[in-house]
Formats: structure tokens, C-alpha cells, sequence
């Protein structure tokens, strides 16, 4: 009997060396990870750096994926695609090539040292909750409620949709 794909969301993010390129790109490499499929992925949305100010603005979107990968499997996965993107961790909210986290799998909630589900501040960051609004308008986070009145507390944060060529 084969295993059932779980289902994740992923968000991604870039403000360095081109970043809508990067996203799109990293899209392209979540559709190669053994046993993943890209389900839905948002539109590109443009919004200010939090936490770091002095740093060019960011482009973010999220993925749904159905995958075979247990979440600690992912989060390997996802991180080496970071790497083959040049990311480097210099500091909290440092300006970054790529950024690949896992918002949600399945119905999880839990915590270690590498890994926590939710994605502990996805609840608090526009860039995060109107991507994954716009693919998955019901979705309840664990812990959390559902979407639609996360995103109205983020009414302050300022995100643009981004326009992509065909």
C-alpha cells in the first residue's frame, strides 16, 4: 500500500540578485523534489523588510505541494535549495538571495530544535497570509483560526501584487 502525500505550504522570499528570477525559479525546484508535486502557487507580492529596515524590499509568494517528504525531509530539501541559491545566514532578517520556510504540513502542530509547524510568526506577517489567502482561502491554521480574520490584524502592512510575464 503506498503512503498518501501530505499536503504543505511553503513560503518563499527573495531582495537580492533578482528577486521575482529567484522566486520563480525556486518554484520551478520545489516541482523536482522527489515524490512533490506543485499543487498552486500564489501570485508574487512586493513588501517592506521587517524586523532589518535599511534593506531592499521583498518579493514573496507561497506554494501548496503534495509530497512524500516527512516535514524534517522538507525542511533538508528546502534548505538545500537555498543553498544552490547562494543563501547565507549572516543575521535575524539579513537581506537573502532565497528563503524557503515550511508555513504548514497537514494538520501539525509541533516543535523542536529545527523544525516548528505553524510557522511560528506566519500569523502576524501580511506577506505570508495574503499569498496563501489568494491559494487557499479556507485554510484554518492550527492553533491559530482561519485565515480571513489573521490577515485583517495585518491591515497596516503595506504589500503590492506583483505583475509576471507570460
Amino acid at each position: 500500500m503506498s503512503k498518501k502525500p501530505s499536503q504543505a505550504f511553503v513560503a518563499l522570499g527573495s531582495n537580492l540578485e533578482n528577486p521575482v528570477f529567484q522566486v520563480q525559479q525556486a518554484f520551478d525546484e520545489l516541482k523536482q523534489l522527489p515524490g512533490t508535486q506543485l499543487i498552486r502557487r500564489s501570485s508574487l507580492y512586493c513588501s517592506a523588510p521587517v524586523g532589518k529596515l535599511d534593506q531592499p524590499d521583498f518579493i514573496n509568494a507561497v506554494a501548496l505541494i503534495e509530497t512524500l517528504l516527512a516535514p524534517h525531509d522538507l525542511l533538508k530539501a528546502l534548505l538545500t535549495i537555498e543553498q544552490r541559491h547562494g543563501r547565507v545566514r549572516e543575521s535575524l532578517n539579513a537581506p537573502r538571495t532565497l528563503d524557503l520556510d515550511i508555513l504548514l504540513y497537514d494538520a501539525l502542530h509541533f516543535q523542536d530544535t529545527d523544525l516548528t509547524l505553524p510557522h511560528p510568526r506566519m500569523t502576524q506577517r501580511a506577506f505570508v497570509l495574503m499569498p496563501l489567502m489568494e491559494i487557499a482561502p479556507d485554510c484554518h491554521i492550527p492553533g491559530h483560526g482561519y485565515i480571513a480574520p489573521l490577515l485583517a490584524a495585518c491591515r497596516d502592512q503595506q504589500l503590492e501584487q506583483i505583475k509576471e510575464s507570460p
